[in-house]
């Protein structure tokens, strides 16, 4: 059992951002990320999205390119649905490291620029301690010369 703390340090590798504050929200069922500058296009006959990231923290200013997942409604933090772009990409915590689903929203006006929902922490055996902050490290921080590709 991997005890983390309401807010953690995570890495989305395959997206090349790394040391990310992130809000451990176990009343939101779907993970997000901030995002500005969505375009959705084609490449080879899949659908992409291009997107901005800004974290006001060390975290570094992305121009990020993926495929699209999904697209859904998600109820925003008013409860009011919005239609998001949802990406499928791999998530670390800890040393710890799986795939999950994030919607792409502006979160400009958030005090956390990405939230971790309960669907993301499901089946992997994590145990959240609302008291406590950044019990975790992540490995990019342990390994801050750690470099990993899109794929």
């Amino acid at each position: 059992m991997l005890i983390v703390g309401w807010r953690e340090r995570v890495d989305l590798p395959l997206l090349g951002l790394r040391n990310l504050k992130a809000k451990i929200d176990t009343g939101a069922r779907t993970s997000a990320l901030h995002a500005t500058d969505i375009v959705s296009f084609e490449r080879d006959g899949v659908p992409w999205v291009k997107f901005h990231t800004r974290f006001d923290d060390d975290a570094l200013d992305t121009d990020v390119e993926c495929p699209i997942f999904d697209q859904r409604d998600i109820r925003n933090t008013s409860g009011i649905p919005q239609s998001r772009i949802v990406i499928r990409t791999k998530f670390r915590i800890g040393s710890r490291l799986w795939k999950i689903d994030l919607s792409l929203t502006e979160r400009s006006d958030m005090k956390f620029r990405m939230i971790v929902g309960r669907t993301a922490l499901r089946r992997h055996n994590i145990l959240v301690d609302p008291g406590k902050s950044n019990l975790t490290t992540p490995v990019s921080a342990q390994h801050s010369d750690e470099r990993s590709s899109p794929s």
